[in-house]
């Protein structure tokens, strides 16, 4: 199936304004902005016909035709990735089977875990949208739990039923469990990976909806096909012995250095 990847990036975060443009130090102390690990890291998936960047603002385009990346200028009224996915699809005109959210704040997501949730949507004729989850070992998860103690909104969980399909989806950790795990003990939650693949009419759809209560008090994006009672297939994915975590704060960057320090990738 023929599959795009788009990136979404945009300066003015509310959490973090001009997260792209970060800089993120590789286990050789080489830096790179988030938007070129992120960029990266859609190079490295198989089978994919076309990678660009999606945004709004020039300072993004710049840095990112400066590393080679094809640029589409989206609308700033757009309000999340999938909103700006769906207008540079609309401005690329079409033509793609599967279209792929690669969030710009994940530089961390491996090769795999794109391919897998593409070969997850494509052998499920029914699903429109799709989107990985990792199961959480005991560090992971302590890390999420760490951060809502502190304040900070981390990692999105998620939770899902017999068939796959998403229950939901929280800034929350959920479900509760008052257990207590070690590092490497696999844990019940799940970490939402933020990654999404739709097909076309899913973009279409929800370009045309208005945004839910629930998806307007958790920020969550995919909350919206949810609320429109429109499947979410939720694709269980790997680790492999990497580490993964998303780029939603600050105090965010020198835990993926270390993770990337320890992990050797440069």
């Amino acid at each position: 199936m023929s599959v795009l990847i788009v990136i979404p990036a945009r300066f003015a975060s509310t959490r973090y304004p001009g997260k792209p443009l970060v800089a993120l130090k590789g286990a050789s102390g080489q830096e790179k902005t988030l938007i070129e690990r992120s960029w990266l890291a859609a190079q490295a998936v198989s089978g994919v016909a076309r990678v660009v960047v999606a945004t709004d603002d020039d300072r993004i385009r710049a840095a990112a035709e400066g590393f080679g990346a094809e640029v589409v200028m989206t609308s700033e009224r757009c309000a999340n990735g999938t909103e700006r996915v769906a207008e540079a699809f609309d401005t690329l005109g079409g033509g793609f089977e599967i279209v792929v959210n690669l969030q710009g704040d994940a530089p961390l997501t491996p090769a795999w875990f794109v391919e897998d949730l593409v070969a997850g949507l494509a052998a499920d004729p029914v699903a429109e949208v799709a989107t990985p989850v990792l199961r959480c070992d005991g560090r992971s998860l302590n890390a999420l739990l760490a951060d809502r103690r502190a304040g900070r909104v981390g990692g999105t969980t998620a939770v899902f039923g017999w068939d796959r399909r998403a229950l939901y989806f929280s800034k929350e950790v959920i479900p509760y469990t008052g257990q207590i795990f070690s590092d490497d003990a696999p844990t019940p939650v799940f970490h939402h990976v933020g990654v999404y693949a739709y097909r076309p009419s899913a973009l279409a759809a929800y370009h045309r909806w208005e945004a839910g209560p629930l998806e307007r008090l958790e920020g969550l994006e995919q909350l919206r096909f949810l609320e429109r009672e429109r499947p979410v297939l939720c694709v269980e994915v790997e680790a492999r012995g990497r580490q993964f975590w998303e780029l939603n704060n600050p105090e965010d960057v020198p835990r993926i250095e270390s993770m990337m320090a320890e992990m050797g990738l440069d």
